[in-house]
């Protein structure tokens, strides 16, 4: 496997075919998360360097409709083995870039090749429909839908899944034939340049995509031009209700995070549970978005789970990412440590109590340790905002009802855990509660790329998986005849 990677990725951006270390002047400097390093430093695209990225964006449409479905999912083909072949070198910079523990580092790559392989198969299957009109005025006619694509797709992505939620952008849009402009996160955008660089290797066509990093003004250029036919954006709630404020009349797919619970009955294995929970809640310091944050165990067993989970939080390891035993790493910038460390503080005034953690590991590289409350109110940040870090709140509820009701009681409705045993309560489950997704006897942060994904209420608009993202990047048109 080859360790290094040969890229001009670490000093410029990637515009219509051209890698340009030029732009407005200033520069993005990208550290290594847990030591402090610099790791590169990016030129800001200019608008006039945006403007290159949407024209030739836009001019490409013709020459990637003309792609055949078995060459689009040979290039996809092409780039998940390039992918695997620099396997290592991409977990390194991804434990860099994002401060990602190892562990987790290696699992993102092999889900990114999966979700580039998943959009190679779907390429070649992906079709229309027959639609029955032989009845009444119909009588004696058919007809039939044909999809196509719909034309630029400007992309917007975090830091958290530096490779594998691009490619849930990426990788969709070239299996159905649009093209591509990608704002990547200022914390972690190596990875996405390097993709970039790899496109190019497998031939994919010149303009058809582009990686900027840039300032807000410019990205807002991107997100305004009406020559972009469709925004997809994870990120914030704050910001990404803002830009479909302004993005105009174009095609919208929002995944904008939450506060995600588990429910914990009285019918369930708690030992196995209180170490699923503990692990979700904390792996990668909680900065997903499907992290658990809300614990609801009803009254007949939460005192023995309350202690169970608590001795699974003080097994985890915070520290260093490239050690393979830890959980916690660091969190992404000093600026998160510290809110994280005051909305903890600010509810422990407020009178909960904690259960674990509460301090910082290491400050100076910005880890905080697991952290556990209870005694919460729904008004408190800890519990009603997106903590995005090794934060979560334990409550007891007096039963299954109650602890739906909980879950609900949120802006929020991205996906969330259930545990029992009982076929009628994960049937209610399904029917009551207010998420995207419910996943049965295990936590909200389970995820398979193939799977549609995410929310409702402040968690956003639309669903990605590589299947139904190619639907959003599509439209049907139809035939009668």
């Amino acid at each position: 496997m080859p360790t290094t990677l040969s890229s001009p990725f670490t000093s410029a951006n990637l515009i219509n075919g051209s890698w340009s270390s030029h732009g407005d002047g200033t520069f993005n400097t990208v550290v290594d998360k847990y030591r402090g390093t610099e790791l590169a430093k990016l030129p800001h695209a200019t608008e006039a360097q945006m403007e290159e990225a949407i024209t030739a964006a836009h001019g490409s449409r013709e020459t990637l409709r003309k792609l055949s479905a078995g060459e689009r999912s040979a290039k996809l083909d092409a780039l998940a083995a390039l992918i695997a072949e620099h396997e290592d070198a991409i977990v390194d910079l991804m434990v860099k870039e994002a401060g990602k523990p190892i562990g987790a580092a290696r699992i993102e790559v092999a889900r990114s090749i999966t979700t580039v392989r998943t959009a190679a198969a779907e390429a070649l299957r992906f079709g229309g429909e027959v639609i029955p009109l032989d009845f009444g005025a119909g009588a004696g006619r058919m007809a039939f839908t044909k999809r196509f694509p719909i034309g630029v797709i400007a992309a917007i992505t975090p830091f958290n899944f530096p490779l594998n939620l691009v490619l849930h952008k990426v990788a969709p849009a070239m299996a159905v034939g649009c093209p591509v402009v990608l704002k990547p996160s200022p914390q972690a955008p190596l990875c996405s340049l390097l993709l970039g660089s790899f496109l190019e290797k497998i031939g994919w066509p010149k303009g058809a995509f582009s990686v900027l990093v840039c300032g807000v003004p410019v990205a807002e250029k991107l997100v305004k031009d009406e020559r972009v036919a469709m925004l997809s954006f994870t990120g914030s709630d704050k910001v990404g209700w803002h830009l479909k404020n302004i993005c105009g009349k174009k095609k919208l797919a929002l995944e904008l995070g939450g506060n995600a619970a588990v429910i914990v009955d009285e019918s369930t294995d708690l030992p196995a549970i209180a170490k699923a929970v503990a692990v979700g809640a904390n792996v990668y310091a909680g900065q997903t978005c499907i992290s658990t944050q809300r614990i609801y165990a009803v009254k007949s067993v939460f005192a023995e789970f309350r202690d169970l989970l608590v001795k699974e939080y003080d097994a985890l390891k915070a520290g260093d990412p490239n050690d393979t035993s830890v959980t916690v790493g660091p969190i992404i910038d000093k600026g998160h440590f510290e809110r994280i460390s005051g909305w903890v503080d600010e509810a422990v005034k407020g009178g909960a109590t904690l259960l674990a953690g509460g301090k910082a590991v290491d400050a100076s590289c910005n880890v905080y340790s697991a952290t556990l409350l209870t005694g919460t109110s729904t008004t408190m940040k800890v519990s009603c905002a997106e903590v995005f870090g090794p934060v979560a709140v334990l409550e007891e509820v007096a039963d299954f009802n109650k602890a739906i009701a909980q879950v609900n009681n949120s802006a929020y409705g991205l996906q969330a855990g259930v545990y029992t045993n009982s076929i009628a309560r994960m049937k209610q489950a399904h029917d009551e509660l207010e998420v995207g997704g419910i996943i049965l006897n295990n936590v909200p942060g389970f995820r398979m790329d193939s799977m549609p994904y995410g929310g409702i209420k402040d968690s956003g608009l639309g669903r990605e998986g590589v299947k139904y993202a190619m639907e959003e990047m599509s439209e049907p048109r139809l035939l009668v005849y």
